[in-house]
């Protein structure tokens, strides 16, 4: 059974930093795109960072916001730097076999449950 579960989240002032995990079981992580999508209160949930057959940034965290995989601990990562009041949603950890290209929440069939990230101005 894929299961993927985040953690990592909290409530940080603007500037600081957090350090998301997914920790991934029941299925060989090697062979799976993972990402980072993110949904703020009214909004649709976005795209922030994929691990695919490329790395994708969106825009609005480009510099700021790095994704890494640790392959032997089955773990995703999201180090998120300077982080800003826009930065607050609930933030996912999404899965999908294969070779995905798009960072979009269409591509991807396996979610966590989120983790809050609220960034105070």
């Amino acid at each position: 059974q894929v299961q993927v579960v985040e953690s990592g989240g909290g409530l940080v002032q603007a500037g600081g930093s957090l350090r998301l995990s997914c920790t991934a079981s029941g299925f060989r992580f090697v062979d799976y795109a993972m990402g980072w999508f993110r949904q703020a209160p009214g909004k649709e949930r976005e795209g922030v960072s994929c691990s695919g057959l490329n790395t994708y940034y969106a825009d609005s965290v480009k510099g700021r916001f790095t994704i890494s995989r640790d392959n032997a601990k089955n773990t995703l990562y999201l180090q998120m730097n300077d982080l800003k009041p826009e930065d607050t949603a609930m933030y996912y950890c999404a899965a999908q076999r294969g070779g995905i290209t798009r960072c979009s929440r269409d591509e991807y069939n396996y979610w966590g449950q989120g983790t809050q990230v609220t960034v105070s101005s």
